[in-house]
């Protein structure tokens, strides 16, 4: 089983979303520095893509330092430096998104989500 959660969005080309996927698991703490990465084989077996697209998505995320390659250990999850602010914007606008949607559909105001948002607020404030 990957360490990371991902559904495949047409008109995205699919390394792009893995990248995505891997990057969003790094930054929320669900790889950490120093795990080991899946191989590409089971990546490609367990995502259904072609061997060719996950290399391509390991080499990306190791020139950018998110994955390093251990020669006889394998591939392990880097050291990465802490999110931008724009980076954790895009990790957001998928939730966001889906929050939006759904208070639409029920017919809430802006301010009614706002007022929903700044109610539990607090209380994720005090889980931390």
């Amino acid at each position: 089983m990957l360490p990371f959660h991902i559904t495949f969005q047409p008109g995205l080309p699919v390394y792009q979303q893995v990248i995505f996927a891997v990057k969003k698991a790094i930054v929320t703490g669900q790889l950490t520095p120093g795990d080991r990465f899946p191989s590409i084989r089971q990546m490609s077996q367990e995502l259904r893509i072609n061997p060719n697209t996950v290399q391509k998505v390991v080499r990306g995320l190791v020139e950018v330092g998110l994955l390093k390659v251990v020669p006889g250990v394998g591939t392990l999850v880097g050291k990465s430096p802490p999110p931008s602010s724009a980076e954790k914007k895009t990790l957001l606008e998928d939730q966001v998104g889906r929050l939006v949607v759904e208070a639409c559909r029920m017919s809430l105001s802006k301010a009614e989500v706002v007022e929903a948002i700044a109610d539990l607020w607090p209380n994720q404030e005090r889980v931390k």
